[in-house]
């Protein structure tokens, strides 16, 4: 700007022609007469940089393009430029993903990308997810209090496989009984599925029974359903539930509505919107609805009996947990009573003793009490060889994974 600046004052001397004192400065004689016709309109600070950027662009997004996709934005506002482009852009200029994240941040809707750290290994999934209803995932989102001060105990049923969000429903507590009432209405909507994941908490698992086997859990069993739990403290092997839970949360308890059934009706509403129009980034930025299909195996109207091959020997366990067996009583579990164990011998004295098709543990006659397994009292479960249910048109993700 100096140098500008002594142009103008050597140029106002009229000591040189235009032509030698822009001679003398290495500039054009058109670069001169702008710098002198700005010094005349704006004086010194007509000399200071200006913006290059062009007054029209050819390439620029039109702006009907640009106020579709902010009020796009203010509709969703928790949805990223790939789910706002994912839901079927109708417009004749669809925008690239680059230009949306830069006209979304620049009108302050979004910030940048956070630093993220490289994750650890996130655990492993006891059971492979390819098809719709082969696995379940349930849990208990973290209670909070609504408005008027009543605690909040929603629970929420996902399938695993195409993110399709089965229930959402706030209860009273995480009893047995309520949350059994839901799984019924689930089941019946939706057919049962193969296998069910949880963590290790009430009601789905029980620290003190055999194998941690809850009465939820045995229900499930006799219903053909394996539950299968991931280890204690390892709540990233059920990493899809956890990530869910937190769009929930941010999306319909931030902050809580004033009452319980308001907080209801906001989750049914998120509920609609995740299954039928949000964008899974998982799906291909489809929603959870366009992969979902019932179950072919329909909910019963009665238990279906447990039945051992001919070879076993079959013991039902009394009112008091407990076996009969040579004229003695032998402790089970007590959340096994009214059921029928088989129990196979495989050596002198040793039984192994299952329920249905899971290995509860083994009997020892001189020690006269059951071992339990120490995979199954971890959680796993991973012996139960459940049938799984035949699921129709499961073709529609063939060719992509979820994961």
């Amino acid at each position: 700007m100096d140098e500008r600046l002594r142009f103008v004052v050597e140029y106002k001397d009229g000591l040189t022609t235009m032509t030698a004192l822009c001679d003398s400065y290495g500039i054009s004689r058109e670069t001169g007469y702008t710098w002198l016709a700005r010094f005349d309109r704006e004086g010194p600070s007509g000399l200071v940089d200006r913006s290059r950027r062009p007054h029209h662009s050819p390439r620029a997004t039109p702006d009907h393009v640009v106020q579709a996709l902010l009020e796009a934005r203010r509709r969703h506002p928790t949805w990223g430029p790939k789910k706002l482009l994912g839901r079927g852009w109708r417009l004749p200029e669809r925008p690239a993903l680059s230009t949306a994240s830069a006209l979304l941040k620049r009108h302050g809707l979004i910030g940048g990308a956070p630093r993220r750290r490289r994750p650890g290994h996130p655990g492993r999934p006891t059971t492979p997810i390819t098809e719709p209803n082969g696995v379940w995932t349930i849990d208990f989102k973290g209670q909070f209090r609504t408005g008027d001060g009543a605690w909040c105990y929603p629970l929420t049923l996902v399938d695993a496989f195409s993110r399709y969000l089965l229930a959402c429903r706030i209860l009273p507590s995480v009893r047995t009984a309520p949350t059994r009432a839901v799984l019924e209405r689930v089941f019946r909507e939706f057919g049962l599925p193969a296998r069910i994941r949880s963590d290790n908490g009430a009601p789905f698992a029980s620290a003190w029974a055999l194998a941690r086997l809850s009465p939820l859990a045995v229900w499930w069993i006799r219903l053909g359903i394996t539950p299968e739990r991931i280890q204690p403290g390892r709540p990233a092997q059920n990493g899809r539930h956890e990530r869910f839970h937190r769009t929930l949360k941010r999306e319909t308890a931030r902050p809580p509505a004033a009452t319980l059934d308001a907080q209801q009706r906001r989750f049914g509403r998120f509920r609609r919107e995740y299954n039928e129009q949000r964008p899974h980034e998982a799906l291909r930025q489809r929603p959870p609805a366009d992969f979902y299909v019932p179950s072919a195996r329909p909910y019963p109207k009665t238990l279906p009996p447990i039945e051992y091959p001919a070879d076993m020997i079959v013991r039902r366990v009394g009112p008091s947990g407990s076996m009969a067996w040579n004229g003695e009583r032998v402790s089970v579990s007590h959340t096994l009573i009214g059921q029928d164990l088989g129990l196979t011998e495989i050596d002198d004295g040793r039984w192994r003793v299952q329920f249905g098709s899971l290995l509860l543990g083994h009997f020892d006659e001189r020690r006269w009490r059951i071992d339990p397994i120490a995979a199954a009292s971890a959680g796993a479960l991973a012996g139960f060889a459940g049938s799984r249910p035949v699921v129709k048109n499961a073709n529609k993700l063939s060719t992509m994974s979820p994961d």
